[in-house]
């Protein structure tokens, strides 16, 4: 059957409070990071997504102080992201507790990064986040939290990611993006079967079906989602049962 399916509480940060939007704005605030870390590894997630979505100099003190009051607080794994440019950004951060980074715009910008990341730190610790939307026709790349379009089309951004040794892909929608219709299925299925590294879904989870269609019909090796579980729509242990019974190989 393969490796167990993963479910992943997605924590964004902003001025030491987790907030969520929908489509990457509108944003309202879902309570302490470290306190629903805490309790999300207590209800059974498999790992955690931390990501600081207003990442600037000033505030980077801020957030890594906050993975190493989370590193304090969990017993399972945890990426970091937000504001990554280069390796020493990468080392503070592992030496504050985290298990694994989270590239994006950065990456875009200097792909070469994630070479530097996978050489010096291993691929297990470089996950690759890339935001696209779909627009006449095609899934376009978006850098700097959603806000701005460029030239790579999703496919072969994400091809070259996993050549450059990324251990994984975060791969959102921004079309799904706290819609709750569900994941983008079909862009799901195309990444697990043209890449040769793991396909983390985001984007879209509305109820427990959406969970077993993104792993059953998208392939998906693990699943991320934020205001379904911040907001109590979903509880962990009755999603991971759900899973379960639908043959999805899940940890218990």
């Amino acid at each position: 059957m393969g490796l167990a399916k993963r479910i992943i509480p997605c924590l964004d940060v902003k001025d030491g409070t987790t907030v969520k939007g929908t489509n990457f704005v509108n944003l309202r605030q879902a309570g302490d990071p470290v306190e629903l870390g805490k309790a999300y590894s207590n209800a059974g997630a498999d790992e955690l997504v931390f990501l600081d979505i207003t990442a600037s100099h000033e505030r980077r003190k801020t957030f890594t102080d906050m993975v190493t009051r989370v590193a304090a607080e969990v017993n399972i794994p945890f990426t970091v992201g937000g504001g990554v440019n280069e390796l020493s950004d990468v080392e503070r951060l592992l030496y504050a507790g985290a298990d694994k980074v989270s590239v994006n715009s950065a990456a875009l910008k200097r792909p070469t990064l994630i070479n530097e990341i996978a050489n010096r730190f291993g691929s297990q610790v470089c996950v690759c986040a890339i935001d696209a939307r779909f627009h006449e026709g095609e899934w376009i790349c978006y850098v700097n939290g959603g806000r701005i379009p460029t030239e790579r089309k999703l496919i072969e951004w994400a091809s070259e990611v996993a050549d450059r040794g990324a251990g994984e892909i975060l791969f959102t929608s921004m079309n799904h993006d706290g819609v709750k219709n569900g994941f983008a299925i079909e862009a799901l299925a195309e990444l697990h079967e043209k890449l040769p590294i793991p396909i983390i879904a985001s984007g879209g989870a509305g109820n427990m079906r959406h969970f077993s269609d993104a792993f059953i019909k998208g392939k998906a090796d693990a699943a991320l989602a934020a205001s379904v579980f911040h907001f109590g729509e979903i509880e962990i242990p009755e999603l991971k049962s759900f899973l379960k019974a639908e043959g999805i190989k899940i940890r218990i």
